[in-house]
């Protein structure tokens, strides 16, 4: 068998006969490295031979009787759009120390029914019986595998019948037969189609646990998010204690859905009402600060939105925000000037979503402007008034989606009133005890909130 070497990019996949220091397909530099492949007669002689293959009508194929292995881990449950898929290729990516190793142990301990395995190739077995003592309820008949080899993790799976199995992390695992390193682009492609194909023959659950770039993507690359059926990526500062989990990709759910995460000491703990902690330490009577009604998927939240307005120092003034779409904020900023006469060209302008969350819901424009103009002004918002809309371009307040949604949640928290879109208003499907009060234009809504 003859051998050759080719450049692969650790960051697309993309390959070159000989090393370039940028990729012409991402544009990294300096991502090229070199790995060694398999070729001559006995590939040529695989390639010709024919291989029996059987088709199946769709009627012939049974029904799935078991469905969805529920976690009971409610909030994973709803990102996955239901429960755990039988025979399903899970990725589950985020940064170092976020927890990934963490939820992925607790879910052992919700799914010893089903037989779990613990797959470790970072850890010694010693080290995670340490870490499996800090948490709670963890059994102890859990069973634990230190293996790198994807050949005898393969064994093992079938060996123990497993229903749902945990690889830590998938850019450990190596091919005996593949020359390049653990963690390359070919090794973490063949370990993935590998376990992808136990996972459908078998029916069992597979959950990868990736390491992330230093860009937020998942490392191994991103043809390795095409060949799984979920992706679910931990988001959130390590300077707060709450995590979101969010699906980027599903073949079997939404997209939309996300589960709310705190890191204790024992573990992470879930967060059925999201509205409440967020709203915890917010001060009612600071100005800059305004509450808005957002959607994750089906579910509303009340955020605190932040802002600060001051003289600027530089020639240039500073736009910075964290948790918001900073071309977004421009935008605003921009509106604010023409249709309003404030000048803001002027000042140095912060904005911030309390908690570490990440907002890209265009129903926060009016909070984000009023917080804006409270700190400019220095007159702080009414704390029990909620605000709802899209600002466009002209001033005027866009109708948004799910407008009961976002009514229910003010009014279960005790908030009094909400300034939201006359369209919205006028549609509501039913009655509310909370004032309603409408705005179709930015400038009608700011003298509302601060007459």
């Amino acid at each position: 068998m003859k051998t050759q070497t080719r450049f692969v990019c650790q960051n697309c996949g993309a390959t070159s006969a000989r090393w370039i220091g940028k990729c012409s397909v991402c544009g990294a530099w300096d991502s090229y490295a070199e790995e060694i492949v398999s070729t001559g007669s006995s590939a040529k002689n695989k390639a010709g031979k024919e291989r029996k293959t059987s088709v199946t009508r769709l009627s012939e194929i049974e029904g799935d009787a078991n469905g969805r292995i529920i976690s009971g881990i409610n909030e994973l449950d709803r990102v996955l759009g239901g429960g755990i898929t039988p025979g399903s290729l899970i990725l589950v990516g985020g940064d170092p120390g976020i927890g990934k190793s963490t939820l992925m142990l607790q879910l052992c301990a919700h799914l010893q029914q089903h037989n779990p395995l613990y797959v470790t190739g970072e850890e010694s077995l010693r080290q995670i019986k340490q870490r499996a003592a800090r948490l709670s309820d963890i059994p102890n008949n859990l069973m634990l595998l230190a293996e790198t080899n994807i050949s005898s993790i393969l064994h093992s799976i079938k060996e123990t019948e497993a229903a749902v199995v945990i690889v830590d992390s998938i850019q450990t695992m190596y091919h005996d037969e593949i020359g390049s390193t653990p963690g390359t682009v070919t090794q973490v492609r063949e370990c993935t189609a590998l376990l992808m194909q136990a996972a459908k023959k078998s029916g069992t659950a597979i959950f990868l646990v990736g390491h992330v770039t230093k860009d937020g993507m998942i490392a191994g690359p991103k043809v390795l998010e095409h060949m799984v059926d979920t992706v679910i990526q931990f988001e959130g500062e390590k300077t707060y204690s709450y995590r979101l989990l969010r699906a980027i990709k599903n073949r079997y759910g939404s997209t939309n859905e996300i589960g709310i995460f705190e890191m204790v000491e024992g573990g992470l703990q879930e967060v059925p009402n999201p509205s409440e902690i967020f709203l915890a330490q917010r001060n009612r009577s600071d100005s800059g600060t305004a509450i808005v009604a957002t959607i994750e998927g089906t579910r509303p939240m009340l955020i605190e939105v932040q802002a600060l307005v001051s003289p600027t120092g530089f020639s240039v003034a500073q736009r910075t925000s964290t948790g918001f779409d900073n071309r977004r904020l421009q935008m605003i900023l921009a509106v604010l000037e023409k249709r309003l006469g404030l000048e803001f060209r002027k000042c140095d302008v912060f904005v911030n979503v309390a908690g570490g969350v990440t907002l890209d819901d265009p129903a926060v424009d009016l909070g984000i402007a009023a917080a804006l103009v409270s700190s400019w002004k220095d007159v702080p918002i009414e704390p029990e008034t909620v605000l709802i809309g899209e600002i466009g371009l002209s001033g005027e307040i866009r109708a948004v989606s799910n407008f009961d949604q976002r009514c229910t949640e003010a009014e279960k928290l005790g908030f009094k009133s909400i300034i939201a879109p006359a369209s919205n208003i006028s549609k509501i499907s039913k009655g509310f005890g909370i004032q309603l009060r409408s705005a179709e234009r930015v400038s009608l809504a700011l003298t509302t909130i601060f007459s």
